[in-house]
């Protein structure tokens, strides 16, 4: 009679991050490359409002500097929420599976925002201002991430993550993002006033209420 042995399957291996980290670092060093004065204006976006002013158009959303980098920012984010989660022992930092269904879950919820964006924002004849409006979040989004990618770097392969660098780095992003709405706001100010109840209805049903939702599912499910 032959015996047959289960071997567990190993997801605690290193090197798919040490694949992801570098593929990062290899977008961004191309990016760079072709778009040299592009990323030379969009490194200084922090000191300067000289990218946005330049790269305005709606166009540019579509652009391979801005895809590039926004694949950067979905790979740092991914990865900065499952440290997070396996600091609060809901998954491994180290499981690849587990980081593919983060991965897969955030591009699959930021597309399908991005969709019913565009439907809405045709049904009210906001498209063009809502394209500006985006290109500027994905900016400043892209550019926080980017910064945050060496910090996940250190957090991935630090054996102890600290509570308190987790939460400097949640506060940091959201009052990025909150600081993201304002300038967006401001920068267009005169069209939102014009359509200002088709903007208040954005902001609730599609930038509010996704992640108020996702919130609830989260702090339900570990409860």
């Amino acid at each position: 009679m032959i015996e047959t042995i289960l071997h567990p399957r190993i997801t605690d291996s290193r090197d798919w991050a040490t694949v992801l980290f570098v593929l990062s670092f290899a977008i961004i060093a191309v990016t760079k490359s072709v778009f040299e004065n592009r990323f030379g204006d969009f490194a200084n976006l922090i000191f300067s409002n000289k990218y946005n002013k330049v790269y305005k158009d709606s166009s540019h959303l579509k652009s391979g500097f801005t895809i590039a980098l926004f694949l950067v920012q979905v790979i740092s984010l991914a990865f900065f929420i499952q440290i997070s989660l396996s600091y609060f022992g809901l998954g491994s930092k180290t499981d690849w599976i587990f980081y593919i269904q983060i991965f897969t879950f955030l591009v699959f919820f930021i597309l399908s925002k991005y969709l019913i964006e565009k439907i809405i924002a045709t049904s009210f004849n906001i498209e063009e201002f809502m394209e500006q409006f985006n290109l500027q979040k994905v900016t400043y989004r892209t550019y926080i991430w980017l910064f945050i990618l060496p910090i996940n770097i250190i957090l991935f392969y630090s054996d102890y993550v600290s509570r308190n660098i987790l939460l400097a780095i949640m506060a940091t992003a959201l009052t990025f993002n909150v600081l993201t709405y304002l300038i967006s706001i401001k920068n267009h100010q005169n069209i939102i006033i014009g359509k200002l109840f088709y903007f208040i209805l954005y902001l609730c049903a599609l930038e509010i209420a996704p992640y108020y939702f996702m919130y609830y599912w989260f702090t339900k499910g570990s409860a």
